[in-house]
């Protein structure tokens, strides 16, 4: 039962120094033996979890997180949420991942800030024009929204970018995804904790899987900080550090880890009310219900797992913004971070078997993660639970790269994530 609080017990537990607040998800001990352990505490491990619980009656799940609860990608993030990609397998997956945004804040009853405000792709010379054509045909074709706008529309829509005739990258026209839009990471990350928890989801915290036990060799559980715990399948969820579980899990993946840039400006009045990106120039930025500009960039392309950022990286991030945005070059910045992403050769994800039985995977999203987290979780779910593909996700098992059968999204994951 949801514990409710009126205006006075507000204040008095404000003035007591909140100490009597009820958790809004438990802190077990670890269990011996579960039906299911997800490694990684993130949206995608949190998801899975609620999937499995809601969706297949499957509650004897541990998830186990070596830091704390969404402290990974899912909270070092710019939160933008679309599914305009250009192939049928892309789009089916996050259109998915988009239709369960749009209804997850009833469905957990938890305020994640689900903001369809759109998502703006700037279009800077007459051949990206004819592309940005085609595209949106294939996006409409595959059953989602799309639509190309003039100049004289963006200007009416986002009239403090740099329309100036000299600009570097002149403005010819923008892709717009109406129904993109942002939500608040941590509470994406929230929600499904608090609804997987109180279906019975063990999320044990501060708790770092050592190594994988095998028997017969087939994985039955995991060594941990914390002691041993079986289970008859491990899920592993862990976004950048997927290479070093799979090292120890002694599966390999054709992944290599970067850092992704972002950083946050003062709040100031509002002036942009939808996500604008721009692939040519390398930067994208969305105002927060604060005022604060979120502004992110693309990968510094030298492997790591440093989630600082690296001041190089981060100026042609902010040389781009003001390439776009010269009106905000006396912006002050408040806080600059990376997120270690995980990124395949054809930059889209991988949910299948691990190829040692026991272990799955659900890896690989790069710069697409937070948009992808629904998804994520509601096909990981289904793999765990049947052991089979949902029809969504077949295309993007691990054997597409032993068969040839890429899905090259490089040009559609793009810079927005």
């Amino acid at each position: 039962m949801t514990r409710r609080y009126n205006a006075f017990s507000l204040i008095k537990e404000g003035l007591s120094g909140q100490k009597g607040w009820k958790p809004a998800w438990r802190s077990p001990e670890p269990k011996k033996q579960y039906d299911v352990i997800i490694v990684g505490g993130g949206g995608h491990g949190l998801a899975t979890a609620y999937y499995l619980a809601k969706n297949h009656g499957i509650t004897r799940v541990a998830i186990l997180e070596r830091g704390w609860l969404g402290g990974g990608n899912t909270g070092r993030n710019t939160v933008t949420i679309r599914s305009n990609y250009f192939y049928p397998e892309s789009v089916a997956l996050y259109e998915l991942s988009l239709k369960l945004y749009e209804k997850l804040g009833r469905e957990l009853n938890y305020n994640i800030m689900f903001s369809q405000r759109g998502v703006l792709s700037l279009i800077h010379s007459e051949p990206e024009m004819e592309m940005a054509a085609r595209l949106c045909n294939a996006m409409q074709i595959n059953g989602t929204d799309a639509e190309i706008l003039d100049v004289e529309a963006v200007q009416e829509l986002v009239p403090i970018l740099n329309f100036n005739a000299d600009a570097r990258y002149p403005i010819f026209g923008a892709t717009i995804q109406k129904r993109g839009g942002v939500a608040r990471h941590d509470a994406v990350a929230w929600g499904y904790a608090r609804a997987a928890d109180a279906m019975g989801v063990d999320i044990i915290q501060g708790c770092e899987v050592l190594d994988f036990i095998k028997e017969g060799g087939k994985c039955v559980g995991v060594e941990t900080n914390r002691g041993t715990i079986r289970a008859n399948k491990v899920g592993v969820a862990v976004a950048g550090n997927s290479t070093v579980m799979a090292k120890l899990g002694g599966y390999e993946l054709p992944i290599h880890s970067y850092t992704l840039q972002a950083c946050v400006s003062e709040p100031i009045k509002p002036c942009l009310n939808t996500v604008v990106v721009s692939p040519p120039i390398g930067t994208y930025l969305s105002q927060s219900d604060k005022g604060e500009m979120i502004i992110g960039g693309g990968l510094d392309r030298v492997p790591s797992y440093n989630q600082k950022g690296n001041p190089p990286a981060a100026e042609t991030v902010i040389s781009g913004m003001l390439e776009m945005f010269p009106v905000l070059r006396q912006l002050r910045l408040m806080r600059q971070w990376g997120g270690t992403v995980d990124v395949t050769p054809d930059s889209s994800p991988i949910i299948g078997p691990s190829g040692v039985p026991g272990i799955y995977l659900n890896c690989g999203w790069g710069t697409g993660g937070f948009k992808a987290i629904p998804a994520g979780g509601w096909l990981f779910s289904h793999l765990l639970a049947k052991d089979e593909h949902h029809e969504i996700s077949r295309p993007f098992d691990l054997d597409r790269f032993t068969k040839g059968s890429l899905i090259d999204e490089a040009a559609g994951s793009g810079i927005a994530h």
